[in-house]
């Protein structure tokens, strides 16, 4: 049995051996050639699975080792009786940690406190929960808005908000929703002018989702008018041809690597492999713990007593783990007007990216600190002593 493995995906030659033949090929080369005598298929989003792609293969099973999974036409597979799989929440954390990152720089970098501010989280699957969380423990007020779960759960133990109150209320607007383009839930162009119109001026506003979900000439109006005054863009529309001119206006932008931390890129790995492992009702024997590298960062030390606030301590022990002013500037360093050279700048970004590590994986070793910082630090993800 062969099985072609995307070359971003970390420990796929050691997962996939345990039960075929696989091969690692950079996902730029995947092409129905590639593909042809192949049984399995494992994949990120860079890789687009489709008609073209899987004329004349063998292919009986799919995997896409991603929250998202608008890169394959899944009805092109399922008339073709070929099984396929995502892997949700498998970058859910990391994507928590860049919101976290991001918005512990614009504090600092803007002279704002997060404590006590609103932070309206539209969509709360696996990544807006995560998220919710961390953002309570900065100390910042959280309204929830997920129709279809409101739906599902009624009058449960989450408290929901309509839409437009919290647009109407929050100083931050942070965006966790799947690509949905039509239906009742439709997300494709949510945040467009009328969006925009009806949000809190000043407001700053977060888009780690799906590039689909703003319109990007919205959100230059937007910034125009100083309804929104900070925003931070992970993901485009279009990619990887990203727009030049709001990637120079925003606060922050990078190339798409909200999700990109080591132990996400490997849980994405970890999932698709028992996906097929249970497609060929065979057990799986693969884990990547042996395989796991000692952290970056394995230890910090900070002394609260020589920190202005809690939040610069945070910014501070946070930064050394996940600074996100260093994607902002290798992804904007870049200055083109030609759609092909910013699409390979873009993806260029993606397939170097460094290794970065989860809070969970770093020791703070506080000195001089109250409870509140104690407990944030905690409950953002770190290791206490």
């Amino acid at each position: 049995m062969k099985i072609v493995c995307s070359g971003n995906m970390p420990f796929a030659k050691e997962a996939f051996s345990t039960i075929g033949d696989a091969v690692v090929i950079p996902d730029h080369t995947i092409c129905a050639a590639t593909v042809r005598d192949a049984d399995i298929l494992a994949i990120r989003s860079t890789v687009r699975v489709n008609q073209e792609l899987l004329d004349g293969s063998s292919i009986k099973f799919v995997g896409t080792a991603t929250i998202g999974f608008d890169h394959i036409n899944t009805a092109c597979l399922d008339s073709r009786n070929i099984r396929w799989c995502a892997a949700p929440g498998c970058n859910a954390n990391s994507v928590s940690e860049y919101v976290v990152s991001a918005l512990l720089c614009l504090a600092r970098r803007h002279n704002f406190r997060l404590a006590r501010k609103t932070m309206g989280i539209i969509g709360v699957g696996h990544v807006g929960s995560l998220v919710a969380a961390k953002a309570k423990a900065l100390g910042m007020e959280v309204m929830l808005n997920d129709p279809p779960r409101e739906r599902a759960e009624g009058n449960g133990k989450v408290q929901f908000t309509p839409l437009n109150k919290l647009l109407r209320k929050a100083d931050i607007v942070s965006i966790h929703v799947p690509l949905v383009r039509e239906g009742q839930d439709a997300t494709f162009r949510l945040a467009d002018g009328k969006f925009f119109g009806r949000m809190k001026r000043g407001a700053l506003l977060i888009n780690s989702s799906r590039g689909s979900v703003v319109g990007p000439d919205d959100l230059l109006d937007a910034i125009d008018e100083s309804i929104v005054a900070h925003a931070v863009i992970d993901t485009w529309y279009p990619e990887p041809a990203y727009p030049a001119d709001l990637a120079q206006r925003v606060d922050l932008s990078t190339p798409h690597i909200a999700g990109h931390s080591f132990e996400g890129k490997v849980a994405g790995t970890l999932m698709v492999y028992r996906e097929a492992c249970r497609f060929l009702g065979v057990e799986p024997t693969w884990s990547p713990e042996p395989l796991m590298p000692p952290p970056v960062v394995p230890r910090i030390v900070v002394d609260a007593a020589a920190v202005e606030s809690d939040e610069h301590a945070l910014w501070d022990i946070v930064s050394q783990v996940y600074n996100i002013e260093h994607d902002d500037g290798r992804f904007r360093s870049f200055k083109s007007d030609d759609n092909a050279a910013r699409a390979e700048h873009f993806e260029a970004l993606r397939r170097n990216y460094a290794i970065r590590r989860e809070f969970r994986y770093t020791r703070v070793i506080l000195k001089n600190a109250g409870k509140s910082l104690a407990n944030a630090v905690a409950n953002l993800g770190f290791k206490t002593s």
